[in-house]
């Protein structure tokens, strides 16, 4: 949706010009070499008294592919840290690691065009018709053709409404869901025997951990009929071919969710033919590509890890220099601990944790750093605090690549020209770099892509002309084949993957003097928080128009549970835990379960009041009530 009004963030006239220096506590203009000599003079400073890992950079998952590579690359080749990360690692569990570890490709396995040909779609906790609404279309259009559609998740939306089978499951019980679906699968023999003898690994020790499930206990624990949990499982596993999508609403819980959904495609011969596989969704534009470059704090580009001498070998081979071997600090650690108290300097490049981020009071973190840089093209809730500040150009004003959900990796033209003062951030990171020292020769941002392609084995047959000329490349895009790759393991004969075993959950049950789960969650409107959003009239009018009755935020009841509590909509009550107490707005809605209350991310008071230093995926167990009058 926000691409539609692109037009609106771009012509914005709250847009940043020129570059920020702060001078006696005060934001001010300066010119492009006053901004880059002081952010150049104070990185070398800082580096030389405490070291390169006192340094840390993050971007946003909307970054394109070029300045993402850039800014690992200067972290590491110029300033030698391995502390580079992406913004959603702050508040997340990322399934990249999960995909290398069952499949060997940290990527969605099939295309989305593809879903048309599937005979069932299993969408787990997001929302498509909002977050993803072109997705949502194709997973319709399957399903108007014949596909039926299980949804997963914790709340009711507009896909669930159109779903053969919809399982409402209670927070943080995924995992148990998914062991007893498989275990459905293995009792009744329904298993892919042929596709798990040829192709999988540490089947035994997987099915030995399924057999300890039970139908009766998931359905109990999960919230969901024993006979929803069935014929779930009887209909995923009966169809030709089954596709499995998941987004930042199973992220956000463990990485044993994921594990879970991979076992089952594997269990049921899922990955490797048309209309089948995984679907690892990204919500941001450019999640994959900024993974496949290396903005991650344990991988280099093309996903090799640091630690590996071979494959630091091969990177320091193009770079011409030596790598640091320490894995990185991840994004929540630079914040929140700022490694453990090491972190003296943070780069920030399109991200804005203190207004986005979920858990944890960023906005301290960033006002103790001795130097906080941001590039971006509004002034932020982190940019309140920098110390300096780049103004970059919007989407449309450059020419650079993104890479989709899907693995595709596109080529953005440039169709208008940047207002006067802006410049790429790319070209930013490259004037950088020749100050510190380096000998970055990147004229155009091409440049930056054919480097990628001889550094990532995945993007080696992709260059700006071959983009330009069809509607993106699928990775992996080689030499060999350079018009990209549809269907992941199409033939994988040789390729083997591999079964994790899930130890099946253990529920801690609800005390009875707190019956409700407190759930932190993306409600529908937590996307008003978004810098890009509030700089466009038309999407800020409809993210928003929720909060018209609820000015100060909400948290979510279910109608069932209000009732008994003899709260109305719109009324004020108090959220109690075993240690504190917050206060807020009911909003009376059946998008929640009963037994839950649900709490949108820009809540701040409630996850500052209830949580503390709680991580934000740990159940949480609430009891609510009407405020006094």
């Amino acid at each position: 949706m926000r691409g539609w009004h692109v037009h609106e963030v771009a012509g914005s006239p709250d847009r940043l010009r020129y570059p920020l220096l702060r001078k006696n506590g005060r934001l001010e203009e300066v010119s492009w070499e006053e901004a880059l000599g002081f952010v150049a003079g104070r990185l070398i400073q800082i580096r030389e008294q405490c070291g390169p890992d006192a340094l840390g950079f993050l971007n946003s998952p909307r970054c394109s592919n070029e300045e993402a590579y850039l800014l690992q690359k200067l972290a590491r080749a110029v300033i030698g840290t391995n502390n580079v990360d992406h913004g959603t690692g702050v508040y997340c569990h990322n399934s990249i690691n999960v995909l290398l570890e069952m499949l060997g490709l940290p990527a969605s396995t099939n295309s989305i065009s593809e879903l048309t040909q599937s005979e069932v779609i299993i969408v787990d906790g997001v929302d498509l018709a909002r977050r993803l609404p072109v997705v949502a279309g194709t997973v319709l259009r399957a399903k108007l053709s014949g596909a039926k559609l299980i949804v997963i998740g914790t709340r009711y939306h507009r896909l669930a409404h159109s779903a053969d089978l919809f399982l409402q499951i209670l927070p943080g019980t995924g995992a148990m869901l998914y062991g007893a679906v498989a275990k459905v699968i293995v009792d009744r023999g329904l298993m892919d025997s042929r596709f798990i003898k040829k192709h999988c690994h540490a089947y035994d020790a997987f099915l030995a951990e399924v057999r300890l499930y039970d139908v009766l206990e998931a359905s109990e624990t999960c919230g969901v009929s024993p006979q929803l949990i069935e014929e779930a499982a009887q209909t995923y596993a009966r169809a030709g071919c089954a596709a499995v999508l998941y987004s930042t609403g199973i992220e956000g819980r463990t990485p044993d969710d994921i594990r879970a959904i991979v076992n089952l495609a594997l269990l049921t011969g899922n990955v490797g033919k048309p209309g089948a596989g995984i679907f690892a969704l990204t919500e941001h534009n450019n999640l994959q590509g900024v993974c496949d470059v290396g903005v991650l704090p344990d991988r280099l580009p093309g996903y090799r890890p640091v630690a590996d001498v071979k494959a630091r070998a091969e990177v320091e081979s193009i770079w011409k220099t030596r790598l640091p071997a320490a894995r990185g600090i991840s994004a929540r650690s630079m914040l929140t601990d700022k490694g453990d108290g090491k972190l003296k300097a943070l780069w920030l490049c399109r991200c804005d944790p203190v207004s986005t981020a979920f858990f944890g009071d960023f906005a301290q973190s960033l006002r103790d750093l001795d130097l906080l840089v941001v590039q971006h093209l509004f002034m932020t809730g982190s940019g309140q605090h920098a110390h300096v500040i780049l103004p970059t150009t919007a989407f449309g004003e450059e020419r650079v690549s993104f890479t989709s959900t899907e693995r595709r990796i596109q080529l953005a033209e440039r169709v208008v020209d940047p207002p006067q003062g802006p410049i790429p951030a790319w070209e930013q990171l490259t004037r950088l770099a020749r100050l510190l020292g380096a000998d970055w020769n990147y004229g155009s941002s091409a440049d930056v892509m054919d480097e990628i392609a001889t550094l990532v084995p995945f993007y080696s047959g992709v260059s700006y002309s071959s983009l330009a000329n069809a509607f993106g490349r699928q990775w992996p895009c080689t030499k060999e084949q350079p018009l990209g790759t549809r269907l992941l393991f199409a033939n994988n004969n040789n390729h083997a993957f591999h079964f994790v075993p899930v130890c099946k959950p253990t529920i801690i049950p609800a005390p009875w003097e707190y019956p409700l789960i407190l759930v932190f969650g993306q409600s529908l409107y937590y996307w008003n928080q978004s810098v890009l959003i509030q700089h466009s009239e038309t999407l800020r009018r409809e993210h928003r128009i929720l909060l018209l009755d609820y000015p100060d935020g909400f948290v979510e009841i279910n109608p069932e549970d209000a009732k008994e509590l003899d709260i109305r909509d719109g009324e004020r009550i108090r959220l109690m835990t075993p240690d504190a107490t917050a206060h807020s707005t009911a909003r009376v809605t059946d998008e929640v379960r009963k037994g839950t209350v649900c709490v949108p991310y820009f809540v701040r008071e409630i996850e500052r009041d209830l949580l503390g230093s709680v991580d934000g995926s740990a159940l949480v167990w609430t009891r609510v009530e009407k405020e006094p009058a």
